[in-house]
């Protein structure tokens, strides 16, 4: 009971606080008496922090407690080729530091090296044995059979057995590695469209095309971590590929990755260094709902198949590409989707603020994390 107790306090602290004992006991159900035991036994242990005094209510002068943020530290990494972008976070979710390293765009590349010094720099200052969770988001689907990275042969350096457990022990911390998508999914969940949504699948368009599934509200992987890597898929109107094994070779992508579209926005008379920029001209021009109907045909030919399949609640449109396309591009493809389908799901788009890949990561880098300390109050 007291570590039930003592986990509930917590959470409410970390939700409402900073709060007194009377507010606590109120919200937490426990008795006055028992709240002071309580806030004296998590202030010992470093977990909660007196926070000031409230001054102005009836009755004597009341204590402020709050969760201790510095009681542990998680980081979030978002892996591209080009850079790895390091966050760490506090233990109620206040960004504590951050650091991007460039990446060589080279073989050999020692994975573990280049995350250890981005993270080093990322939380300078912090005690290593403060930092309890690691998560790495990347392009790419562990197998959990060999813990080897697949569908990231544009990532080099990555593709060795058991990464997971490796980064594990030279880091001395528990590390992750999981699908970008996979993670922006999981910031949806957390803070944007998908909150409601128990059944929902996300599509994800920048250079490359990728999705993430959501059933009963947990992420779908696949048994081989694959699901949801969809740029491979066949489609109509594009060649059938055998060769899928190299890198946005699907029929998926081939129609509607970056590259895909910013050949479809040329052809429309609008131009951009890449496919995004490129896009968002064509949302925001009068001549511009043509080359927008193109995409979002395709686009919604894509989920169609996904629809008939899963029948989810909800589809949430993300990645650089689709969020330059805006509302117009959002409302035509759940318009064509809608013409090709008995299911008509609602189409969105991310709300996700800043990065989602690494919203993902600390988000669930803070849920292991928690769990962890807030069970850890009693021998």
């Amino acid at each position: 009971m007291r570590a039930i107790n003592d986990r509930a306090a917590l959470e409410v602290l970390l939700e409402r606080g900073p709060l007194t004992r009377p507010q606590l006991s109120e919200l937490t159900g426990i008795s006055k008496p028992t709240a002071s035991q309580l806030l004296a036994r998590l202030e010992e242990a470093g977990l909660v922090l007196q926070d000031g005094i409230r001054e102005g209510l009836p009755g004597r002068t009341a204590e402020l407690y709050r969760v201790n943020p510095a009681a542990a530290y998680v980081a979030g990494l978002d892996v591209t080729p080009a850079r790895i972008h390091a966050v760490v976070a506090d233990l109620t979710g206040a960004v504590a530091g951050e650091h991007t390293l460039p990446t060589p765009a080279r073989s050999g590349v020692d994975a573990v090296a280049r995350v250890r010094a981005a993270l080093e720099d990322a939380s300078a200052g912090i005690a290593r044995d403060r930092l309890r969770r690691v998560v790495i988001g990347i392009g790419g689907a562990v197998d959990p059979t060999t813990g080897r990275l697949g569908y990231a042969a544009h990532i080099p350096g990555w593709h060795v057995p058991d990464l997971g457990k490796r980064l594990t022990g030279a880091l001395g911390t528990p590390v992750s590695i999981e699908n970008d998508v996979n993670l922006s999914a999981l910031a949806e969940l957390s803070g944007g469209e998908a909150g409601d949504a128990r059944d929902f699948v996300l599509l994800w368009v920048a250079e490359g095309v990728g999705m993430a599934v959501v059933l009963g509200g947990v992420l779908h992987r696949g048994a081989t971590g694959g699901a949801g890597e969809i740029g491979y898929m066949p489609v109509a109107g594009a060649p059938l590929r055998r060769d899928v094994r190299r890198t946005h070779t699907g029929g998926v992508h081939s129609l509607t990755g970056g590259a895909a579209v910013l050949k479809l926005m040329r052809a429309h008379g609008f131009r951009g260094r890449d496919a995004a920029t490129a896009l968002s001209r064509a949302a925001a021009a009068d001549s511009g709902e043509a080359a927008l109907t193109e995409l979002a045909t395709r686009l919604g030919a894509t989920l169609a198949t996904v629809v008939a399949v899963l029948d989810p609640q909800l589809i949430v449109l993300t990645g650089d590409v689709l969020r330059s396309g805006g509302e117009p591009l959002r409302a035509l493809v759940e318009r064509e989707l809608h013409t090709m389908t008995i299911p008509r799901p609602p189409v969105r788009l991310s709300s996700v603020e800043g990065n989602p890949v690494l919203a993902g990561a600390l988000h669930l880098a803070l849920g292991d994390a928690r769990d962890e300390v807030f069970s850890s109050t009693t021998p």
